[in-house]
């Protein structure tokens, strides 16, 4: 499957299963775990796509709120096509979220946006399983900040990473015959985030109105550690500290 799609950061083969599994960061790794399950309690029957698709009706006036997640999760049954998805899924999930940094905050601020922003416009599209646009939002959101990196595609047509969406959308096209309102709504998402984290702040003296504010930091670092040293530490050693970290600074 690596060999379907090059480039970037591949390999998985060289590890084995659970060294794999665990060494992915903690909010892919609970989506692609979610993703596997939920396929797999549908293939046994304990569960039925009825029950996990999102309905405005059915969340709204009936009252069934786990459909505001379990329409993330289910990609099809266990079959080839769900083992693509979850390739995909966890591969540029997985890289998302290593370079956001040690802290998974901002990578799950992301999740929150793009699920919200994808469930408000989802009944104005007749859109019942989500999984799929958010998937190709994370897709579009690092192939635009990895322009230099080359990919191949089934090994046959290589390009740059920013075309890597586009070519996405023309394989679904020629496979199923139409155009994928699921992946193309995600890709709109993921250029607002795109334009509004990478764009937008270096024209409006550096202001982001999509990072994610102090209190959501708070759930996921706890007491930030600048604010821990400065408090805890004398002045001359905080002096000394910020003397040596200057130089990793430029």
């Amino acid at each position: 499957m690596a060999a379907m799609l090059g480039g970037g950061d591949g390999g998985l083969g060289q590890f084995p299963l659970e060294q794999w599994f665990y060494e992915m960061p903690v909010c892919t790794r609970w989506w692609t775990t979610a993703t596997v399950v939920t396929s797999a309690l549908v293939q046994c029957h304990i569960l039925t796509p009825f029950q996990l698709f999102y309905s405005f009706r059915a969340v709204y006036y009936r009252s069934q709120y786990w459909r505001l997640l379990t329409t993330f999760i289910y990609f099809g049954p266990l079959s080839l096509d769900l083992l693509f998805h979850v390739f995909f899924l966890q591969r540029y999930a997985r890289m998302l979220e290593e370079s956001s940094g040690r802290s998974s905050a901002t990578f799950a601020w992301l999740l929150f946006y793009a699920i919200t922003t994808l469930l408000a416009i989802a009944p104005l599209f007749s859109m019942a399983f989500l999984g799929t646009a958010l998937s190709s939002t994370l897709v579009y959101i690092w192939a635009r900040r990895n322009p230099d990196t080359r990919l191949s595609f089934l090994g046959l047509l290589v390009f740059r990473a920013p075309f890597l969406p586009w070519v996405l959308i023309a394989f679904s096209v020629v496979l199923h015959g139409h155009w994928p309102k699921d992946e193309i709504a995600g890709l709109v998402v993921g250029h607002f985030w795109y334009y509004f984290s990478d764009i937008y702040p270096a024209l409006h003296n550096n202001q982001r109105p999509l990072d994610p504010p102090d209190w959501w930091r708070r759930l996921f670092e706890g007491r930030p550690q600048a604010d821990a040293t400065e408090h805890d530490a004398p002045a001359p050693i905080v002096r000394d500290i910020a003397a040596a970290a200057a130089p990793e600074l430029r």
